[in-house]
C-alpha cells in the first residue's frame, strides 16, 4: 500500500494534466456543437464545482436565474422549455449535495431541526426507493426524481447551511424584487404575445389568448403560460406585507408604496384562481384577529373582499365573458363531469378516477403507488399511457396518488400539519415582531401551497414555483433553528 501510495504521489502532477486535458478536448468538442443546452450543463457543472464552498452564491444563482430567467426563455426559444431549467436544476442539487454531507459530517449541524424537514427527508428517500421498486425505465425513474426534486436542495441549504441574517435580508428584499418585475413583463405579454395569439387562435384548438400572461414564472408562445403559478406567489409576498404591517415591522407608507405593484399583475391576465386565494389568505393571516380585535379584522376582510371582486372583473373584461358563462363554466369543469382544456377528466374527476381504477383490486399499488413519473403525460409514464388524453395526472395530487399512493400522500399532509405547527410555535413563542409576522405568513403560504395542489401540477414540476415552495419552507426551517438556539442560549 506504501508503495502504491509513493508511485500516485510521484505521477500525481501527471495524472492531473492527463485528466485536464481530457476534460478540455470534451468539452472543447462540446463547445464547438453551438448547443446551447450542452453548453449550459458544461456551464453548470464548472460553476457548481468552483461554488461548492460558496453556498451563497450558488443560491444566489438559482434565485435569478430560475425566478427571472428560466421562465420568459421559451418566449424567445421554444424549444428550450423545459431544457432551460437544466443549469438550475444541476445547481440545486450540488446544493442538496453539500447540505446532506454536512449533516452526515457534523454531528452539530442535525440539532433543532424541525420535525417537517426531516419528514420530507424521508419522503424524498421514500419515493426514491419506491421508484426503484416500481422500476419500468430510466426515463422516468431519473425524470420523475428530477421533475419532484429538482429545488429541493435550496430547501435543506436554508435549514442546514447556517447562513447568517444579512444573507436572509438580502433574499427577502430579492423576493420583493422579483413580486415588483411581474407587472412589466406581464403588460410586455399582454401588449405583445396576447394579439399573436389571438390572430391564430382558430388554428390552435383550445389556445386562449390571456393564458400566455405569466410574468416571469413561464409561458410558452402557443401553450399556456403559469399565472396561477405567479398569482399565488404575489398573494404569498402580499401575505408577508400585512403580516409585518400587523406586527408594526411594515409602515403603512412602504405598504402603500409596494402593494400597487404586487398587486397590479393580478388585475392583467388569467388569474382567476385567486379570486379563491386571496380570501384564503385573508382568513388565515386574520383569524386570531376575528376574536381579539374583530372591527381591525373585519376591515381588513371587506378590503380583501372588495379587492377580490376587483380581480374577478378584471378576469371578466380581459377574457369577455359575463359572469353567468364564468360561473358555468367553472363549475362543470371542475366540479362536474366536463373535462379541463384537452382531457376528459377535470380536477374533481381525476381523483375519482383514481379512486375507481387503482382501487383495491391492487393494493400495493393503492398504497404505495406505482414509482415517480409513472402518471407523467408529456413523457408517456408507464401508468398514462394506458389512460391517454384523460389527464390522470392532471393536479399534484392526482400525479401523488398515482405515484405515491395513499402512503406518499400521508407522508405530504403530515409534512404541511407540522410546518403549521412549527410556525403556528414560532407565532407563539417568539417575542420578536419580524419573526411573529413572517411566521404568521408562512402559515398563509402553507394554505395556498395546499390549495394549489388539487389546483395545478406544478409543485411536482415547474421551477419558479418549486423555488418558491422550497424557500419558505427552507426560511421556515431558518426561522425555527435561530429561535431555537437563541432560547437555549437565553436559557444556558
Amino acid at each position: 500500500m506504501h508503495a502504491i501510495a509513493s508511485l500516485l504521489n510521484r505521477y500525481q502532477a501527471i495524472l492531473i494534466m492527463l485528466v485536464s486535458l481530457l476534460m478540455a478536448v470534451v468539452f472543447g468538442l462540446i463547445a464547438t456543437t453551438a448547443n446551447v443546452i450542452a453548453v449550459s450543463l458544461v456551464m453548470a457543472l464548472f460553476v457548481g464545482a468552483f461554488l461548492l464552498t460558496r453556498t451563497a452564491w450558488i443560491i444566489w444563482l438559482v434565485l435569478f436565474l430560475g425566478l427571472l430567467i428560466v421562465g420568459p426563455v421559451p418566449l424567445y426559444n421554444s424549444s428550450l422549455d423545459p431544457k432551460a431549467g437544466w443549469p438550475v436544476q444541476i445547481l440545486c442539487f450540488f446544493l442538496m449535495f453539500v447540505a446532506l454531507f454536512k449533516v452526515v459530517t457534523n454531528a452539530e449541524t442535525p440539532k433543532n431541526t424541525p420535525a417537517y424537514i426531516w419528514l420530507m427527508l424521508g419522503f424524498f428517500i421514500f419515493a426514491v426507493l419506491n421508484s426503484m421498486i416500481n422500476w419500468h425505465s430510466p426515463v422516468e425513474f431519473f425524470g420523475g426524481i428530477k421533475r419532484y426534486f429538482q429545488m429541493w436542495g435550496l430547501l435543506f441549504a436554508l435549514c442546514w447551511l447556517d447562513f447568517d441574517g444579512r444573507y436572509i435580508n438580502r433574499w427577502r428584499v430579492f423576493f420583493i424584487i422579483v413580486a415588483l418585475v411581474q407587472l412589466p413583463f406581464c403588460l410586455y405579454e399582454l401588449i405583445v404575445w396576447v394579439p399573436i395569439r389571438d390572430a391564430v387562435r382558430g388554428y390552435i384548438p383550445g389556445l386562449v389568448p390571456v393564458d400566455i400572461i405569466g410574468g416571469t414564472f413561464g409561458s410558452v408562445p402557443y401553450g399556456g403560460g403559469a399565472s396561477g403559478e405567479m398569482a399565488t406567489f404575489l398573494v404569498i409576498v402580499m401575505a408577508f406585507l400585512l403580516s409585518r404591517k400587523m406586527q408594526k415591522v411594515l409602515s403603512v407608507r412602504w405598504l402603500i408604496l409596494l402593494m400597487p405593484g404586487v398587486l397590479a399583475p393580478l388585475f392583467v391576465g388569467e388569474t382567476k384562481a385567486v379570486i379563491v386565494m386571496f380570501p384564503l389568505m385573508f382568513l388565515v393571516l386574520y383569524r386570531r384577529d376575528l376574536l381579539a380585535k374583530p372591527h381591525y379584522a373585519v376591515v381588513a376582510l371587506i378590503v380583501g373582499t372588495l379587492l377580490t371582486l376587483g380581480m374577478g372583473y378584471a378576469y371578466l373584461l380581459v377574457t369577455e365573458m359575463t359572469f353567468d358563462k364564468l360561473f358555468a363554466d367553472t363549475v362543470s369543469y371542475n366540479l362536474e363531469e366536463k373535462g379541463y382544456g384537452n382531457n376528459f377528466l377535470n380536477r374533481t374527476t381525476a381523483l375519482t378516477f383514481w379512486a375507481s381504477h387503482q382501487g383495491w383490486h391492487d393494493p400495493i399499488s393503492l398504497v404505495f403507488g406505482n414509482g415517480l413519473g409513472s402518471a407523467h403525460e408529456k413523457t408517456g409514464g408507464h401508468i398514462d399511457i394506458h389512460y391517454p388524453r384523460y389527464g390522470i395526472g392532471l393536479t399534484a395530487a392526482s400525479t401523488l396518488l398515482w405515484d405515491t399512493g395513499v402512503f406518499g400522500c400521508g407522508l405530504v399532509v403530515t409534512i404541511f400539519s407540522l410546518a403549521w405547527h412549527t410556525a403556528g410555535r414560532l407565532y407563539q413563542e417568539s417575542i420578536e415582531p419580524t419573526v411573529r409576522a413572517d411566521a404568521a405568513a408562512i402559515q398563509a403560504a402553507l394554505a395556498l401551497f395546499v390549495f394549489h395542489i388539487f389546483y395545478r401540477l406544478d409543485l411536482l414540476e415547474t421551477v419558479s414555483y418549486q423555488i418558491v415552495f422550497t424557500s419558505v419552507m427552507g426560511y421556515l426551517a431558518w426561522l425555527y433553528r435561530r429561535h431555537t438556539a437563541l432560547t437555549a442560549r437565553s436559557v444556558a
